[in-house]
């Protein structure tokens, strides 16, 4: 699924205008953006959790020179599913 089908089954479903709809979701993406890259997480019960995951520093290698490269200590954006949102899957998977 796409933004764009998104946009159209949530417009669908609750009668919003399509552009209404994507104006949200696109302040939503900006605000959960901007608050990883300010260190904070984001807590949504019943969802899950936007995290950032601290990655350490590493040798890595790059394969076409074959040198070793220094990459430095940094963090990655991570979603971490609700216990509930889980047990839907699980339960949605087990049924299809």
């Amino acid at each position: 699924m796409r933004k764009a089908d998104l946009v159209n089954q949530i417009a669908e479903k609750t009668g919003i205008p399509k552009v209404d709809v994507l104006v949200t979701l696109e302040s939503m993406f900006k605000e959960i953006k901007d608050s990883l890259s300010k260190g904070e997480n984001i807590y949504i019960r019943g969802f899950g959790s936007f995290i950032t995951k601290k990655r350490a520093a590493k040798i890595g290698r790059n394969i076409k020179k074959n040198v070793a490269v220094q990459i430095p200590e940094h963090f990655i954006p991570a979603f971490k599913p609700a216990k509930e949102f889980v047990a839907e899957i699980k339960k949605v998977s087990a049924e299809g």
